[in-house]
């Protein structure tokens, strides 16, 4: 059986379905395709859910346009929709004289990216506000906050079905072809059809590649390499020690084993960076002895036997160990030749923050 459709998005994800809603507030015919039974069961169930700034990234990257972008149009979003949420703010905090210099880079790499409220702290006013922290210098992020992921993206999927879109859970793309009239996605599921759509966004996370290698007619050569970084997080029990996330001077592997908080107020650290072949989420609790190791280097109060096994996140990087981290890939016809199509790749953090950014600018590619 062959049905026809404007607009496919392949993944029911935080940026799938952000995908969807923009599509849908233009008028689009839209149905997303996910493949699990619930909607954001991937990357999007399994992150700090932290609304970042937008300090860390390459001036005019993706990343950076969207994440400075994105965290205007997100906090909007939450108030108008009474999503739960706070700006709570985030310290980046430097544990020696020469990770101070490092702070003064990420304060001009920051406000290159148009984040300007940002501010270098001494270590007297880093003790007014967290007096546990021992460290030689901070920089602040007021805009920095957290909120309920689950809860938006199921204001999401609301917003975009009141607009006509539909969700088809538990139905995988298998594969596709390319035909001058559009694209024919092979869809299973327990109906199985054929979905010939004019438009096409493969949003779907960890398996972006897989899609996108099953399409029959896209070049082999736009799709790239697709590395997995899990990162492990473990819960503090007890009272939260600090009212702000904080952070370590990142490395260039990632941010380091940082402190952030949920809503209920439950505290917690990572994520650590493992390198793995294949997906799983358990928790080994002997990597707890690194993670009080890197703590301990701005929390120095740690008590012993307080972190407790948390969850895990999969990340799909672009890049693998020991080099430069990697910009998002949002391909278009220009880049694969296939009218209707656009591939994402490697949307990581701070794809949650840059969610509303990265369906406008989707949105608009398609029109």
């Amino acid at each position: 059986m062959t049905e026809t459709i404007e607009c496919a998005v392949v993944g029911a994800g935080v940026v799938g379905l952000a995908i969807t809603r923009a599509l849908a507030e233009k008028g689009h015919e839209v149905v997303v395709l996910e493949s699990a039974e619930t909607i954001g069961s991937g990357i999007s169930s399994r992150n700090s859910e932290v609304i970042h700034a937008g300090i860390y990234y390459p001036k005019d990257s993706l990343k950076a346009r969207f994440c400075v972008r994105g965290r205007k149009l997100i906090y909007d979003y939450l108030a108008s929709h009474g999503i739960e949420h706070r700006r709570c703010g985030k310290l980046i905090v430097a544990a020696d004289d020469r990770q101070v210099a490092s702070l003064e880079d990420l304060k001009r790499r920051g406000e290159a990216n148009g984040v300007d409220d940002l501010t270098l702290l001494d270590p007297a006013a880093v003790a007014e506000l967290e007096p546990a922290l021992r460290i030689t210098g901070a920089l602040l992020s007021p805009s920095t906050g957290i909120l309920d992921s689950h809860s938006y993206m199921l204001s999401l999927r609301g917003d975009a079905e009141a607009r006509g879109a539909a969700v088809a859970l538990l139905s995988p793309v298998l594969g596709g072809h390319i035909e001058d009239t559009g694209i024919v996605l092979h869809v299973g599921g327990t109906e199985p059809m054929d979905l010939a759509c004019s438009r096409v966004v493969n949003a779907a996370g960890l398996g972006a590649q897989k899609v996108g290698a099953s399409l029959d007619g896209l070049p082999p050569e736009t799709i790239p390499r697709q590395y997995i970084s899990k990162g492990n997080y473990f819960h503090l029990t007890g009272r939260p020690p600090f009212q702000r996330l904080v952070y370590p001077v990142p490395d260039s592997a990632s941010l380091g084993v940082h402190y952030t908080l949920d809503l209920g107020g439950q505290g917690k650290f990572g994520p650590d960076v493992q390198w793995i072949d294949e997906i799983n989420y358990d928790v080994d609790p002997g990597r707890a002895d690194a993670f009080y190791a890197a703590i301990r280097h701005y929390w120095p109060g740690l008590p012993d036997g307080t972190l407790q096994p948390g969850y895990a996140g999969i990340r799909p990087k672009l890049v693998g160990p020991g080099e430069p981290p990697a910009d998002f890939v949002i391909q278009g016809p220009d880049v694969h030749g296939v009218t209707g199509l656009i591939n994402l790749y490697g949307i990581e953090s701070p794809g949650l923050t840059s969610s509303l950014a990265i369906g406008e600018a989707v949105a608009g590619m398609l029109q």
